[in-house]
C-alpha cells in the first residue's frame, strides 16, 4: 500500500533553493525515458539539463515541484507562458507514486493556473505515457482535443512524438 494519497500533495511554483532537487528528479525522468528513445547517459553518467536551466532562467517557462510533506515526487515544466499555446514540457512522477492518483492530479493543478490552449509530447512506444496522456487530455476537455504524430526536429532517426492538444477552461 502507497503512503502517497491524493489529498496531501503540495504542487508548487519551484524556486532557485529547489533546483537541486529538480535536478536529481531531471535524471531519473530523463533514466525513465531513455527506455524508450534508447537514450545514453553522458560519459559523467548525467544527462543533458538544458530544459532545466531553461525552467529556472527563462521568463517564459515555469518549474513547479511536486511534494508530499519534505519529500519531492515529482516535477513539471511549462513553457510558452506567452504564448497562444503552452507547451508541458516535461511532466515526471515518481515510481512510488505512481498509479496513486497522483500524477492526474498535479497536471490538473499545473494546467488549471495556466489556463488557454496546451500541447503535451509523449512517444507511442510508452504504453503508460499514452493511456495517461490520453486520460488526461479526456477528463480536462472531454470530447474536444486532438491527438497527432509529428516529427522530431532535428532528429529524423526517431520514432514521431505524439502530441494532444486542447483547451483548458478561461
Amino acid at each position: 500500500m502507497s503512503d502517497t494519497t491524493e489529498t496531501d500533495v503540495v504542487v508548487r511554483p519551484a524556486s532557485v533553493e529547489d533546483r537541486p532537487v529538480v535536478e536529481r528528479l531531471w535524471l531519473m525522468f530523463r533514466h525513465d525515458l531513455s527506455e524508450f528513445r534508447r537514450l545514453l547517459p553522458r560519459p559523467d553518467g548525467t544527462f543533458p539539463t538544458e530544459r532545466v536551466e531553461d525552467a529556472f532562467s527563462s521568463p517564459d517557462w515555469a518549474p513547479y515541484l511536486f511534494v508530499q510533506g519534505e519529500r519531492p515526487v515529482g516535477f513539471a515544466f511549462v513553457r510558452g507562458l506567452g504564448a497562444p499555446v503552452r507547451v508541458l514540457n516535461s511532466f515526471f512522477v515518481v515510481r512510488g507514486a505512481r498509479r496513486t492518483g497522483l500524477g492526474l492530479r498535479t497536471v490538473r493543478e499545473v494546467l488549471t493556473r495556466h489556463r488557454g490552449n496546451w500541447e503535451i509530447a509523449f512517444q507511442y512506444e510508452n504504453p503508460g505515457a499514452v493511456a495517461f496522456w490520453r486520460r488526461v487530455a479526456a477528463e480536462l476537455a472531454g470530447d474536444a482535443w486532438t491527438e497527432e504524430a509529428r516529427p522530431v526536429p532535428g532528429k529524423p532517426e526517431l520514432p514521431p512524438d505524439v502530441w494532444i492538444s486542447f483547451g483548458v477552461g478561461d
